[in-house]
């Protein structure tokens, strides 16, 4: 297959001068079209397709800067350079206000001409050459330390790793790497998978040196140094539900106006991931069977018809109050753009608060939305859509604008969640009684049936901080992109769930999630 070469329009009333810088183009790979006059230029590009134009600024008949608008006027998206004699201000001042691409002084030499086309006309190519390399260089090197022992700041480097190349392979839109990618992450989720089955129940016993932030000691370990430290400073504990590390990629670049990255560190969601158990140990700084014991009036069973997440506010003061902190505080939970507004509205109230805690659930909606909403799961068809609709989201939504308002205040902010999210494909059948839970990604209940090889099972839940009714209940969690079914209207719940963005079992997009701490600019 040959490629086109780029074709090249070069306006000068003294091409003929110009030959040898013409002839070092063409030997460079360029087609090289040359004109002496603005009319004839404006011609060339009115027939033909041209790359970029060179144009002289000072030639008989039209001038440069009207010939520039001609050929705009026909091409608005080809980049035009301007190459004069003159450096004196009202003509850059000109030219720019032309939306001219560069200039060029004279006399110019070869070299000038070749790096403007290159960063014209090859960037997009130097850089996909650049990130080509990086990521080869990055699959051998993730590859190879799979063989290591790893610890969990090890994961949470690979998993960011991993991220950032999903992001930027995506906007390349290389889909050869972006399979290799695929390939690499389903290799590095099933070894993290085998890693965090193996140390959790360990984990859950007690904080150490080598022990991850779980769930029920995030804001103890994070969040109380913090305030001893803010003083007077209000903070603003922000919990966007179901929020995973890409999503939030693509959210910080929308903040560093008013925000700068004080920190940002991942920590570990408990089992399952999900809003139940995750968000209430979350804000209690509890496990969930140390809620259950100490608070039984805020835990609700799976079994139970009510609410699983209405007692956030008392949870989080009790915790307050647990750990001897006695400024104001308040709590917040935003579930559909009104209550987005009302939050802007009352703003104005938090100002005399120690600390703040908000939650919004937009991501988590989404999520659900696309299980049971077709249009929904077109918008978000595959990861990158996901990704793109949460950004767009977060762009207009009302936390940004009350972002704004807190920049606005020097309070510090800290963007969290309670777990992440992971898109399902392969289906594990499950056999279980009438009041087993519903939940694709994790079961409880009694006399489970299943194989093992295919889920993660705990049959001591008290050892991994899991309440149960019974004491034959369990837990079993599904792994990587596996959904469970049972056999009663199996093909319907296949259907339904294949395809969906699902949480509760064990994968680095349901457990390695956000922790970020922002200070205004």
């Amino acid at each position: 297959m040959t490629h086109r070469k780029p074709h090249i329009l070069w306006v000068d009333d003294e091409i003929d001068l110009l030959q040898p810088h013409i002839l070092f183009l063409e030997k460079n790979g360029y087609e090289l079209v040359s004109v002496n006059n603005g009319l004839e230029a404006v011609e060339r590009v009115s027939e033909g397709v041209f790359d970029l134009v060179f144009l002289d600024e000072n030639m008989p008949g039209i001038q440069g800067i009207e010939t520039l608008r001609r050929i705009q006027a026909l091409r608005p998206h080809l980049p035009v350079v301007m190459i004069t004699k003159s450096e004196e201000e009202h003509t850059m001042n000109e030219a720019y206000g032309a939306s001219i691409s560069d200039y060029l002084i004279k006399p110019v030499i070869p070299q000038q001409l070749l790096a403007v086309l290159k960063r014209f006309l090859h960037v997009n190519q130097l850089q996909s050459e650049q990130l080509l390399t990086d990521f080869q260089q990055a699959y051998r090197t993730i590859t190879m330390r799979l063989m290591d022992r790893l610890d969990a700041r090890d994961w949470m480097g690979i998993f960011q790793q991993i991220v950032r190349f999903q992001l930027k392979l995506t906007d390349a839109q290389d889909t050869g790497m972006l399979d290799m990618l695929d390939a690499l992450t389903t290799q590095v989720d099933q070894a993290f998978t085998k890693f965090y089955e193996r140390n959790l129940e360990e984990w859950m016993a007690g904080p150490g040196d080598d022990v991850p932030t779980l769930s029920h000691r995030l804001l103890p370990e994070r969040l109380t140094p913090l305030l001893e430290l803010a003083g007077e400073r209000p903070i603003y504990l922000i919990v966007i539900d179901n929020l995973r590390l890409d999503q939030w990629e693509l959210i910080e670049p929308m903040l560093q106006d008013k925000w700068r990255v004080k920190a940002k560190s991942p920590y570990f969601s408990i089992l399952p991931t999900a809003t139940q158990y995750a968000r209430n140990a979350l804000f209690a700084g509890l496990n969930p069977a140390e809620i259950a014991r100490v608070h039984p009036q805020w835990w609700k069973d799976e079994r139970d018809d009510a609410g699983k997440n209405l007692h956030e506010q008392e949870l989080f003061q009790a915790f307050l109050k647990r750990i001897g902190y006695e400024r104001r505080s308040d709590y917040f939970k935003v579930t559909r753009h009104e209550h987005g507004l009302k939050f802007v509205d009352q703003l104005h109230t938090t100002k005399g608060n120690g600390v703040t805690a908000v939650v919004y659930n937009f991501v988590d909606q989404l999520s659900h939305a696309r299980t049971d909403n077709d249009v929904i799961k077109q918008l978000t068809e595959g990861e990158a859509g996901y990704r793109s609709l949460t950004a767009s989201w977060f762009k207009n939504s009302t936390l940004r604008e009350a972002m704004d308002w807190m920049a606005e205040q020097g309070a510090w902010v800290i963007v969290t969640t309670d777990h992440g999210t992971i898109r399902v494909e392969d289906h594990v059948v499950v056999r279980g009684e009438r009041d087993t839970n519903t939940n694709p990604r994790y079961k409880v209940g009694k006399n489970l049936g299943y194989d093992a090889k295919h889920v993660f099972e705990v049959r001591n839940p008290e050892a991994f901080g899991l309440p149960r009714r019974n004491l034959a209940d369990s837990y079993i969690f599904s792994r990587g992109h596996d959904f469970l079914v049972y056999p009663n209207n199996q093909g319907e719940h296949v259907r339904r769930f294949k395809g969906t963005f699902q949480h509760g079992g064990i994968s680095m997009d349901e457990v390695i999630i956000p922790w970020v701490e922002l200070e205004p600019r």
